[in-house]
């Protein structure tokens, strides 16, 4: 699979003309879709992500890549999920969203949708002490 740089691969010609869409807007498609499936308690991105993130900026493309290679559009997605959750379900809910809602919005087709669980988050309002573990 090799990478290409050019994002001009995802255009479309049309009759009156080039439609063009930056791996960015799929990313922040893909992001967003992933997001908003049940279970999913955030997007995970690297050390600058969150930094920028302390600073106040908004990234919707946090915890997402976007590879454009000969095969098509392979989207990397890395979610922490709600403890409980069925992770192969969560995971496969991902796919469908992602692929479902950029074929929906861009009329691409998607490649791949490779999805990584690198969390759990465990209820927010509940708290654990060591005495809860019997030491």
């Amino acid at each position: 699979m090799s990478e290409k740089s050019n994002w001009k691969d995802t255009s479309e010609e049309v009759s009156l003309g080039k439609i063009e869409i930056a791996p960015e807007v799929i990313g922040v498609i893909a992001g967003l879709a992933a997001s908003e499936v049940e279970s999913v308690a955030s997007m995970q991105g690297g050390f600058a992500t969150e930094v920028r993130e302390r600073f106040g900026s908004v990234n919707h493309r946090k915890g997402v890549k976007v590879v454009i290679t000969e095969e098509g559009i392979a989207i990397e997605l890395y979610c922490t999920i709600a403890f409980g959750a069925s992770i192969p379900l969560v995971a496969q809910n991902i796919q469908d969203a992602v692929r479902e809602t950029l074929y929906h919005t861009t009329g691409l087709q998607v490649a791949e949708v490779n999805v990584h669980i690198v969390g759990i988050e465990f209820d927010k309002t509940e708290t654990f002490s060591l005495d809860d573990f019997n030491l």
